[in-house]
């Protein structure tokens, strides 16, 4: 399978409760209130993201000369939910973040291996938070996928 395969069955990953799934082809620069709760397919991070990732992360390859040839590869899949907004607090969007986590992980659940595009189930670390993208801030959650892809 291909990298970009696994891409896009992310990107159309269905999560009850989310209204917008971007895959890297159509990801937008910005986001509208109609447009949110949204998904991003994050192959790379914005310059403009507050998402951290250590050195070590990124693509990585690995090839076994006795076994199958694999690539492992780090994903951000960015659960943007609604902006933060002066004078409301946290607790106005808190429950549809946790809502939404529930969800995505429910519908991870049910396809862990993509539709057979990754050689092994991802491994999902989940990081909810305040996340910018573009010029907004959004209350969201940022799931960091680990892959592993035989090439």
């Amino acid at each position: 399978m291909t990298i970009r395969a696994a891409l896009t069955r992310l990107a159309s990953l269905s999560v009850s409760g989310v209204s917008h799934n971007y895959d890297v082809d159509s990801i937008p620069d910005s986001f509208s209130r109609v447009q949110l709760p949204a998904l991003l397919v994050l192959p790379i991070t914005p310059s403009t993201s507050k998402i951290t990732r250590t050195s070590s992360e990124g693509f990585q390859s690995i090839a076994f000369s006795s076994g199958p040839r694999t690539v492992t590869v780090n994903i951000t899949h960015l659960l943007l939910v609604a902006p933060t907004e002066a004078g409301r607090g946290v607790r106005t969007h808190l429950p549809k973040v946790v809502d939404l986590m529930d969800a995505y992980c429910t519908a991870l659940a049910a396809d862990p291996l993509l539709t057979n595009t990754l050689l092994e189930p991802t491994h999902v670390q989940v990081e909810p938070g305040d996340f910018t993208y573009g010029h907004t801030t959004y209350h969201g959650c940022a799931f960091r996928h680990t892959w592993i892809i035989q090439v």
